[in-house]
């Protein structure tokens, strides 16, 4: 059994955390971020009894999407959520990290918003415009993708990046979550908002 109430996965060479989130007596799996490795994804997702699975996105860069074609296939996934303001980075020919991860091809057509009373989308423009979170309440976890990580924040030196946009994103929206709610960021170890709201260097 896993240690959290998601099964996390860490996929592709920017090691991204790939979450797999079933709630109670819910029959959808929420896979967030498939960035690649998408047979692993596959194999976790056998771990799980639901009816459909649904790919969300947090962000558009492609360490973040990789596997999403392949694994849409293999799991018949027709609902795959990506907020439009992230849509030019989606399909964009340059949406690569330099030679090492070329950009992704076979990508799934994209809906927004999800529609899902136990979870709250969080808009988190700043890492990239159409950047959001994904906080589900009953379990107190928010899946930060690249806005808030463990005593960081996400890099605003990419196409549509903002500095002082992303700043107020985690004061604002993501702060404002209780303290004790676990965050899983999009790369690196699990953290909290208590504990980010405290010692984060860059947003206290």
């Amino acid at each position: 059994m896993p240690d959290y109430p998601f099964n996390t996965v860490i996929v592709g060479l920017l090691e991204v955390n790939c979450n797999l989130v079933q709630l109670p007596g819910s029959r959808t799996l929420y896979i967030i971020d498939p960035g690649g490795d998408w047979k692993l994804i596959e194999s976790e997702s056998r771990k799980f009894d639901y009816d459909e699975a649904v790919i969300l996105f947090t962000h558009a860069h492609v360490d973040h999407i990789s596997g999403a074609g392949e694994i849409a296939d293999a799991l018949n996934i027709r609902r795959v959520y990506l907020n439009p303001d992230d849509k030019f980075i989606y399909y964009s020919p340059s949406n690569t990290v330099g030679g090492y991860i070329p950009a992704a091809e076979d990508l799934p057509d994209t809906i927004w918003p999800p529609n899902d009373p136990r979870m709250q989308v969080i808009l988190c423009p700043g890492h990239s415009p159409g950047g959001v979170s994904y906080y589900f309440p009953e379990i107190a976890t928010v899946f930060s993708g690249d806005t808030l990580f463990y005593e960081s924040i996400g890099r605003t030196d990419l196409p549509g990046g903002d500095q002082d946009a992303l700043e107020s994103t985690v004061r604002t929206r993501l702060f404002t979550l209780p303290d004790d709610t676990r965050v899983v960021p999009g790369h690196g170890p699990f953290t909290s908002i208590g504990f980010e709201r405290k010692n984060n260097p860059y947003v206290v």
